[in-house]
């Protein structure tokens, strides 16, 4: 495959599998999330040295919040390392970006801690010109689409159609370019309430691994399914 002549690619991966990998090995569940996000630095590492011009993770969606509160703690603990890998970013030409309820808005439920990190890592990578880390966090597509709906409909009076490029203009993130591949691990054959928007006309890559056992040759099968097309 010769990835020089190829366009960058869009990757939007599901992470799933955290509880069941920790589950194999007798472990608690925390420590699988605690292995998935270090696996997420490394999956980041790999695309980074691939083709890969933007990759969109689904770390924490709307529907989360209802897990044991300990749980919650932890992840949210992994996410603000996450986005404290500012030095690795940089080192690997990252820009880290962010996709969710906005802060300001009704139903945001993202901790001020979390708020103060996300903002941080994308003031301090803002600079990267190589691929864009889309980080999903207090994310849930209807919730998106539905923003995006009243926003459109609210622009305009009520006999006025709305175009496609209108919703588009009011997705969380107007820039990101539709997703050319969704990969979803641990064995799960479903999508989610995952960038539904995004991801029309998108390869799906279905996975029997695990995320913390996701690796570089997963993400270059995923890459196949792109460049065969």
């Amino acid at each position: 495959m010769d990835q020089a002549k190829q366009s960058p690619i869009h990757i939007a991966c599901i992470m799933d599998g955290n509880g069941r990998w920790a589950k194999r090995r007798g472990l608690p569940r925390t420590e699988g999330h605690t292995a998935g996000e270090e696996n997420l630095a490394e999956v980041v590492r790999v695309c980074a040295s691939r083709n890969v011009g933007w990759l969109t993770v689904f770390g924490f969606s709307t529907e989360n919040w209802v897990r044991p509160p300990a749980e919650v703690k932890h992840i949210l603990s992994l996410h603000k390392r996450l986005f404290g890998r500012v030095e690795e970013l940089n080192a690997h030409n990252v820009r880290i970006q962010w996709i969710g309820r906005p802060f300001d808005e009704p139903g945001s439920k993202t901790p001020a801690f979390i708020q103060k990190a996300i903002l941080q890592a994308i003031e301090d990578t803002a600079h990267n010109t190589g691929m864009v880390l889309t980080v999903a966090f207090d994310y849930g597509s209807r919730a998106e689409l539905l923003r995006a709906a009243q926003r459109s409909r609210a622009s305009h009076n009520a006999s006025h159609d709305i175009s496609v490029a209108e919703i588009t203009s009011h997705m969380y993130a107007p820039n990101l370019p539709p997703v050319d591949v969704v990969v979803r691990t641990s064995g799960e054959s479903r999508i989610s309430n995952f960038m539904l928007w995004q991801i029309k006309g998108a390869k799906v890559y279905f996975t029997e691994r695990t995320w913390p056992d996701f690796d570089a040759r997963e993400i270059d099968n995923a890459l196949e399914l792109v460049h065969a097309r």
